[in-house]
């Protein structure tokens, strides 16, 4: 049995990212391209998009019920990782740390710069899906029959980030890989039936952001990096009272945004997906 093989379920979900492939994607489903038609598009707000992509989502959902094939966009959201992720609590020994873990640099015991571990997209984006998931399908405490299939929208040039339900009752199913695309294919072929094209998706404040993302967003959306820097100084502030090695920053050389470490494009490196958030984020 191929690992691209999935059995035929009652409830399929897409896992809406609200980027170029599973925008794409949900495109394709609308429009009779995939099937079956999705039982519910899920976006897991965090809290923290840029407002492009509020935009984009609002756009794109219009788009989906005007389709031929058209299916509900559920939005979920747990918290608000904008405001959680500055939030401090003390722990019974005393000890000082941040409620939510997201992948901000500081120094190792080595002094070389390291994020820290990354406990946002567990917590705010697959989560709150799959609770959605559960809720929508009648999923029973401890249930072994598979029932439901989450669509991820991966292209085939991330081929790497395939990964297979951790739930009995869910299988996942990849699409696109199916159809052999890749990501500048999903852009084509929006381009071609006359979509907008997606803005990139991801908090303002993400520390996976490469240098060349930072400098599209000052030459973009210059409002977005003002408010990065704006919450990376609370932040900043906030790591005195964990007394993290270092401080905590957003970007890899440890300096604040608002000093434009990242013009000389040789400290962040280039953001890869394929390599974090579990294949949810961005997609």
């Amino acid at each position: 049995m191929s690992f691209l093989d999935t059995p035929e379920t009652p409830f399929n979900f897409l896992s809406l990212g609200a980027g170029v492939q599973s925008s794409a994607l949900a495109l394709m489903a609308a429009h009779g391209e995939v099937g079956p038609v999705p039982t519910a598009a899920i976006f897991a707000d965090v809290g923290a998009e840029p407002e492009s992509v509020y935009c984009w989502l609002d756009q794109l959902e219009k788009l989906i019920a005007d389709a031929p094939h058209p299916f509900p966009v559920i939005r979920v959201k747990h918290g608000n990782l904008e405001r959680d992720a500055l939030h401090v609590r003390t722990s019974k020994s005393g000890k000082k740390y941040f409620k939510v873990s997201i992948p901000f640099f500081t120094q190792d015991e080595t002094g070389n710069s390291s994020p820290t571990p990354r406990q946002c997209t567990e917590d705010y984006k697959i989560n709150p899906i799959r609770k959605k998931m559960r809720e929508l399908a009648g999923i029973k405490r401890g249930q072994k029959e598979i029932t439901a299939t989450s669509w991820i929208g991966i292209s085939l040039d991330e081929i790497e980030r395939m990964k297979v339900s951790r739930d009995s009752w869910c299988v996942h199913r990849w699409p696109l890989i199916e159809k052999r695309m890749t990501r500048l294919e999903c852009l084509a072929w929006m381009l071609n039936r006359g979509f907008p094209m997606p803005p990139r998706s991801a908090c303002y404040f993400c520390p996976y952001h490469s240098n060349s993302e930072w400098l599209r967003m000052e030459r973009e959306e210059p409002h977005e990096l003002e408010k990065a820097e704006a919450w990376e100084k609370k932040l900043i502030k906030k790591s005195e009272d964990v007394e993290l090695r270092g401080g905590a920053f957003l970007h890899r050389k440890m300096q604040p945004l608002a000093t434009r470490p990242f013009f000389a494009d040789d400290g962040q490196g280039t953001f890869d997906f394929r390599s974090e958030c579990f294949g949810m984020c961005g997609i």
